[in-house]
């Protein structure tokens, strides 16, 4: 027995067209997609329009925490999803030099919470999201590039200019077009890039058929855990996909890219130099590698405000919070904004104005917080990552190992862990209750929205009878 339920799945609702909206979604990554599929549940038509020539995506692994994979079921997708997870068991921490530090079981957290851990090819994640998309009837095109956004008079519609001269007008505009987003640019009025943090990412995948021939390097495979080795200015991740075909590695070292790049080929020798001295398995690991790929690590302010006057015109995912990768909670957070923006939009009952800026503002409200928070613990988690060896170094794994002892204990009693905890705390493992799982994992996003909801609705009484 789990103590939280899982999720329930959403019904598709049919609209009236008197409150049915057009909304128009700019990118068709992982946020964009599943702000179509949330829209599309709660009864008003999508298009999503993606500059790339072809809807796909890059890159290799992605973890998916509990918060996350709620969402993903309750559109419909657990049985499709399943398919491509792998479930890992634990997460491990080890010193730079092999030494294990601690350890998250994983299973115990997703039973207890209702829903798993799981990790993903993105280009699997990517796939069943689309697909979920166009089964409800989201419109796509490619070859799509939004330059402006121009707000008619009556401020009831915005309509989208492509640089090929095509417009396409609705009634909702949603930017979710990445980090290197222009839409936030269209609605600040002002160039802002993304902020560089000081690290990059090697990305690479390993056939596992290679590390199951080697006695030291099977169990990674046999027995998939997620694991990070943690040291002096870097750290290493690795998990399985695909249930045992592929395994994921990323490795964050300090920057030295180009400022103007945000991929670049990387050199092989020349990763496999950074890592020398730390845990020899990683050194075998690296030497399964022929080639890979340098990103460059930017986070993203949050915005004072997401959405235009109008109510025309929002942001959503990277292109408004982008986080470091240090909580695996990137996409989570593109996902819950995407899950919030249509509850919210699930409420309007015609199209004014008035109807839309409210639903948008308890959307902001709902989400502006948290993923601040993302971010904030995102950059907190890359000092913590980083230490070098002495004093600071010591405490922080005395803080591994007495968390681990109390998390141990909190296994035995699974309800605690389901209950949401608003504060952050000092364990450097951030997803067990006391880092930052008590307010990040135990999210229940229906539940926020409902009360911010009821709020705003309290708030428009009050001001409607003071007018009086």
């Amino acid at each position: 027995m789990s103590s939280r339920s899982p999720p329930k799945v959403w019904e598709k609702v049919e609209r009236d067209p008197s409150s049915r909206l057009h909304v128009v979604i700019v990118g068709a990554g992982l946020g964009g997609l599943g702000a179509a599929i949330a829209i599309l549940l709660v009864g008003h038509d999508v298009t999503v329009l993606e500059s790339a020539s072809e809807i796909g995506e890059i890159g290799a692994g992605i973890q998916v925490l509990p918060n996350s994979s709620r969402i993903l079921i309750s559109w419909g997708l657990e049985d499709k999803m399943a398919k491509y997870a792998t479930m890992p068991r634990y997460s491990n921490m080890i010193g730079w030099k092999g030494n294990h530090l601690s350890r998250m079981d994983l299973h115990a957290y997703g039973k207890a919470l209702g829903t798993p851990f799981w990790d993903f090819h993105r280009a699997n994640l990517h796939r069943c999201l689309l697909d979920r998309a166009i089964e409800l009837g989201a419109k796509l095109h490619v070859k799509s590039r939004v330059q402006a956004i121009e707000y008619a008079q009556d401020k009831l519609t915005a309509t989208a200019r492509l640089s090929d001269g095509r417009a396409m007008s609705a009634d909702l505009i949603v930017g979710a077009d990445g980090i290197s987003s222009q839409l936030r640019e269209v609605l600040l009025g002002k160039p802002d890039p993304p902020v560089p943090t000081g690290d990059l990412a090697y990305r690479l995948l390993i056939d596992a058929k290679d590390m199951l021939a080697d006695p030291e390097l099977r169990h990674f495979i046999q027995d998939p855990q997620v694991n990070y080795w943690i040291g002096p200015d870097a750290h290493a991740v690795n998990y399985v996909l695909r249930g045992g075909e592929l395994f994921n590695m990323v490795l964050l070292v300090p920057d030295d890219m180009p400022a103007t790049s945000m991929t670049v080929d990387g050199n092989v020798e020349e990763m496999q130099a950074l890592y020398e001295g730390w845990d020899p398995k990683i050194g075998k690991i690296l030497n399964l590698c022929q080639s890979v790929q340098k990103w460059k690590l930017c986070i993203r302010p949050t915005l004072e405000k997401w959405t235009h006057e109008s109510g025309t015109f929002t942001l959503l995912g990277d292109a408004v919070h982008a986080t470091l990768p240090y909580l695996a909670s990137g996409c989570g957070m593109a996902l819950e904004d995407g899950a919030a923006l249509g509850l919210c939009l699930a409420k309007i009952t015609n199209k004014s104005r008035e109807q839309k800026l409210q639903a948008l503002r308890v959307y902001e409200e709902c989400r502006k917080e948290r993923t601040e928070r993302v971010v904030d613990r995102g950059n907190y988690q890359q000092y913590l990552y980083h230490v070098h060896d002495g004093k600071e170094q010591r405490e922080r794994d005395k803080r591994f190992k007495m968390f681990g002892e109390i998390d141990e204990l909190l296994l035995n009693n699974p309800e605690f862990i389901a209950r949401p905890r608003l504060e952050s705390g000092d364990d450097p493992l951030p997803w067990r209750y006391y880092g930052v799982g008590g307010w990040l994992l135990a999210y229940d996003l229906e539940k926020d929205v409902e009360l911010r909801w009821e709020q705003a609705q309290q708030t428009q009484q009050g001001t409607t009878r003071s007018r009086l």
